[in-house]
């Protein structure tokens, strides 16, 4: 199975995805989801695309997309909130229902923020999601939000300014202040499925605890952290992917 790039639409926006289809009459769907501010170019992050191969390999059809602002999809960057990145997600998942004749089972996968987003979809459509991968969830975003940090950035979370400088980007206040007020736990919840946690054992961007609070809401999760990797989960990813794969075939 090869990609091929389409365009999904999403409120006026032009949302860049690649989707990958076998040629057979019934066939499990993944899509994949990236992290705060990840994007579909493999020289960013190499992590979602060769899952994608390998999951390819196995006959699952896969799709990869980029959140508004991102990448090749429209938007402005410093928009970018929880809140507009669900309705990217709904709008990709929606594409799936519409288009993928032949779907079987639906699997989400995501990385940190993306990780969060996915979860939060199993709990909006636990009568369509079978299975759910969460790599490095960034759950800690509700709790950094309220004191007042990100990715190494702090700032006063009761005089929150209108744009915060992360150098390579800004972002709008309007993340941070809704931020504080995602219910992630909760809705995620409401997934009853079998659940894939994956979180790298010198994780210095999101604490663990978020993978662990996870694996406690859930009544099926199955909980690794993977030995001396990162947020990035770049050391000992051999094992992210052969776990994955596993789970998801299995």
């Amino acid at each position: 199975m090869s990609e091929k790039d389409i365009t999904i639409k999403r409120d006026g926006l032009n949302l860049a995805a690649k989707i990958s289809v076998p040629e057979t009459d019934k066939y499990d769907v993944a899509i994949l989801a990236y992290g705060f501010v990840g994007m579909m170019d493999p020289k960013v992050n190499d992590l979602l695309p060769v899952l994608a191969e390998k999951l390819q390999e196995k006959g699952i059809a896969t799709v990869r997309f980029d959140f508004n602002g991102h990448g090749l999809s429209e938007g402005p960057l410093d928009n970018m909130s929880i809140y507009n990145e669900l309705e990217d997600y709904h709008a990709v998942l929606q594409y799936v229902f519409d288009n993928f004749k032949g779907l079987d089972h639906l699997y989400l996968v995501g990385h940190s923020q993306g990780g969060v987003l996915s979860s939060m979809m199993a709990g909006f459509y636990p009568d369509k999601v079978d299975k759910l991968v969460i790599m490095s969830p960034a759950a800690t975003l509700v709790d950094d939000a309220k004191i007042g940090t990100c990715m190494g950035i702090d700032y006063d979370p009761n005089n929150i300014p209108e744009k915060l400088d992360f150098k390579d980007f800004k972002l709008n206040d309007w993340y941070f202040r809704t931020a504080k007020f995602v219910n992630n736990y909760d809705v995620a919840q409401a997934f009853r499925g079998p659940v894939l946690a994956l979180h790298g054992e010198n994780d210095k961007v999101v604490n663990n605890y978020a993978s662990r609070h996870y694996q406690a809401i859930f009544d099926n999760c199955e909980f690794h952290l993977i030995p001396e990797s990162d947020h990035g989960l770049h050391q000992n990813r051999d094992e992210v992917y052969k776990r994955v794969v596993e789970f998801l075939t299995k």
